[in-house]
This record gives structure tokens, C-alpha cells and sequence, in this order.
């Protein structure tokens, strides 16, 4: 980066200080990962540079030959991949995606209903705040309060109570597999249209390490980075009957001119995610998120719905006397990156909740198996119980970092 060094040493030197903590430390962040080389270098790529309103063969401007190329490409790479019917590779990321399906298949004030947000659902999933919220009538199924996992017979109580006219399904702190047939199934018993949001297990579908949403969807939403390991974009996958709606309510609907050097990236991962050493990386993600889970347990850790089936992990540390945000910077003192999280029927506010999320997506790009994630485990348990000794903190993160220079950080170090 000797140009940007010299045009702007300031931002340069920021860049490299965080790349330096990439390299150095654990990221455990579910929705967080290490895109390869290729990938960094179509998003840093002079389509950046393109304006390019309409789609492949329909656009706004002149002096779109290349750039039809490169969507009609991914898109059909997308389609191949996920076994969808059509593909829209324009979205700028996976909120706006959902906002586009709404848009296309709803009108205002319908009744869209998802996974609450406290339960591990997202924003954009009809969530108050969210706009999603304020110009649909949102309804929310919740997890149950034993088990902690999805109770899909109230879910089909609550659809035909409520008659939505969409259901989603997906979520950001989930630690369980779903059943997308079930949810078809509910949908077409209240005449709802199936949205399944793939954002975080996007990567682990492609693998067949979870179930796959495409066969039981009407629409199938997903963020491009996450287990997917590409760039920072979304794509809507769809059946026929909606494609139309849906490609108008990307484009004019909510946006202009796609990012091409984005759309380009997701073409390279998905080239990437189409291998056999992805499979294997998909199904390791698992294996690491069960193997750490496990090692938590085994040091006293109360897990959501007792473990999991996925990349990701939800720890409620109420019983370790330590509330989630004081965990978290004191992991990140200590090397090791997470994010402080809402558990189900916590107590506590959001900004300060009860629990602490972790992923392994970002350490198995690195390469690190089953052993790493039980020592991690074992440096969560002791940084969490010294969470005010910052001696302590700092000896863990020294043997993190001696840790993670073994496993060099894809796209970074050779």
C-alpha cells in the first residue's frame, strides 16, 4: 500500500494496526472471517470505479460489456451453488436485503413475523426499532424457556393466529440448527410466503454441514462474508415466481448503481466456496464450535440450549458472576475478540447484557482444529475469572499470540 502510505499516512497506519490485530489474536465474532487474497484483491480493484444502474444487458449507462460479464458470472455461480432458481448479487448488504423482499412481496402494515430479536433473531427481522419494525406489523416467536431452542409447534400456534404473510426464519445468536422444512411446511398452511435468512450458515449450507433452506423457500436471503468468507455483500436467492418483484425491489426500489468491485469479490469466494477444501472447512467450523463448546462446559460455563449445532456459541455468564460486557473487554485484553450479547429472558439491557456470543468461523480459516479451540476455551475460563487482573490478562494474551503465529491469518500473511 506505498500509495496510500504516502497520500494519507494517518488512515495507512491505522489499516496496518489493525491488520496487525488480525494477525494477533483470536477473533471469535461469528459473523466476523478472513476472505482470501483474491477476494481482498477484486474489492481493492478498479470496477470500483464503475457506475452501473439497471442489470446485465438492461443497464442506465453505456460501457457496461465487462461489468455484465462479471454479474451474469456470479450470478450464475450463486445459482449453481445454492441450486436456486434466480439470483440477485446487487444487495449492499443483508439488511437492505431484507428490506427488498419485503418490499416486493408486502405491503405496508402486513404482518411479517420472525425470531425475536433477544432470542437470537436480527433486527431486520421486524424488530421495533428496526424499519422493518415501523412499517410492518411485526409479530415474534421466541425460543422455549427450558430447552432454549425453537418450539416449532408454537410457531405453527402463532402463524395461525397472526396469519402473517411472510415468516422468516434465520438469526445472529442461535446456537441450534433449523428445520427449514418445518417452516415451509407452516407457511403454506397459513398461505405466508418462506423467507429464510442464511446470513450466518450460509457457508456451513454450502459444506452440508446444516440443512439446506433453498428446496423449502420462497425467498432465501444471505450476507456474503460470515461462513461464506467473501466480501461485505448480500444476494437474494429466489424461486421464479417472485424473481421479477424481487429484482425491482433491489433496483429502483431501494437502491442504484450496485458496487461492482463488491459484486466481483463474491464471485471469487464463490468460486472458492465451490471446492472440496471448502466442504472440509465448513464441516471443521462445527467440529471446533462443538469441541470448544464442550472444553466450556467442561469448566462450569452455562451454554444456550446447553451447546451447539452451528459455528456459533452463546454463553450466560450469570452463573460466573460477571455480566457479558465486562467478559468481553476483558477477553479482548486478553487477545481474544468476542461480543457481549442478550440471552434468552435476560434480565439485564441490551447495552449491558447477561452473555458473551463466539464463532469459529475466523480461527478455522486459520487453520487451527479441535486442540486450539479446547486451549481457547481454557483462556476464556481463566480470563473470565480474572477479569480485573491485568497481569493476568496480559500472560494470556502473550500465549494467544505465540498461539496465533503458528496459524498464519489468510489473505494477510503468506
Amino acid at each position: 500500500m506505498d500509495a496510500l502510505k504516502q497520500t494519507d499516512p494517518e488512515i495507512y497506519d491505522l489499516i496496518r494496526a489493525e491488520e496487525r490485530y488480525e494477525i494477533e489474536s483470536v477473533r471469535l465474532i461469528p459473523s466476523e472471517n478472513y476472505v482470501s487474497r483474491a477476494v481482498l484483491e477484486a474489492t481493492g480493484s478498479i470496477l470500483t470505479n464503475k457506475y452501473s444502474e439497471g442489470y446485465s444487458g438492461r443497464r442506465y449507462y453505456e460501457g457496461q460489456r465487462y461489468i455484465d460479464q462479471i454479474e451474469t458470472i456470479v450470478a450464475a455461480r450463486a445459482r449453481a451453488l445454492f441450486g436456486a432458481a434466480h439470483a440477485n448479487v446487487q444487495p449492499y448488504s443483508g439488511s437492505p436485503a431484507n428490506l427488498a423482499v419485503y418490499l416486493a412481496l408486502l405491503k405496508p402494515g402486513d404482518t411479517l413475523m420472525g425470531l425475536a430479536l433477544p432470542h437470537g433473531g436480527h433486527l431486520t427481522h421486524g424488530w421495533a426499532v428496526s424499519a422493518t419494525g415501523i412499517f410492518w406489523r411485526a409479530v415474534h416467536y421466541q425460543v422455549d424457556r427450558e430447552s432454549q431452542r425453537i418450539d416449532y409447534d408454537a410457531v405453527r400456534d402463532l402463524a395461525k393466529k397472526e396469519r402473517p404473510k411472510i415468516i422468516v426464519t434465520g438469526a445472529t445468536a442461535y446456537p441450534r440448527q433449523f428445520d427449514f422444512k418445518i417452516f415451509g411446511e407452516i407457511a403454506r398452511e397459513v398461505g405466508a410466503f418462506m423467507l429464510a435468512d442464511i446470513s450466518h450458515i450460509a457457508g456451513l449450507i454450502v459444506a452440508g454441514a446444516h440443512p439446506d433452506a433453498v428446496p423449502y423457500s420462497d425467498v432465501v436471503t444471505t450476507t456474503t462474508h460470515k461462513t461464506l468468507r467473501g466480501p461485505r455483500g448480500a444476494m437474494i436467492l429466489c424461486r421464479n415466481e417472485v424473481a421479477e418483484k424481487i429484482d425491482k425491489a433491489v433496483f429502483p426500489g431501494l437502491q442504484g448503481g450496485p458496487h461492482n468491485h463488491t459484486t466481483a469479490a463474491i464471485g471469487v469466494a464463490l468460486k472458492e466456496a465451490a471446492t472440496p477444501a471448502f466442504k472440509e472447512y465448513g464441516h471443521q467450523i462445527v467440529r471446533n464450535a462443538k469441541a470448544m463448546a464442550e472444553e466450556l462446559l467442561a469448566h462450569g460455563f452455562n451454554l444456550v440450549s446447553g451447546g451447539t449445532d452451528n459455528h456459533l456459541i452463546l454463553i450466560d455468564l450469570t452463573n460466573k458472576k460477571v455480566i457479558g460486557k465486562k467478559a468481553a473487554q476483558a477477553l479482548d485484553r486478553a487477545g481474544i475478540v468476542c461480543n457481549y450479547n442478550t440471552v434468552p429472558y435476560d434480565p439485564r439491557k441490551p447495552f449491558s447484557p447477561s452473555g458473551v456470543r463466539l464463532g469459529t468461523p475466523a480461527v478455522t480459516s486459520r487453520g487451527m482444529g479441535v486442540g486450539e479451540m479446547r486451549q481457547i476455551a481454557r483462556w476464556i475460563d481463566e480470563a473470565v475469572a480474572h477479569a480485573d487482573d491485568e497481569a493476568a490478562l496480559a500472560r494470556i494474551k502473550g500465549e494467544v499470540g505465540e498461539m496465533c503465529r503458528r496459524f498464519p491469518a489468510p489473505g494477510i500473511t503468506a
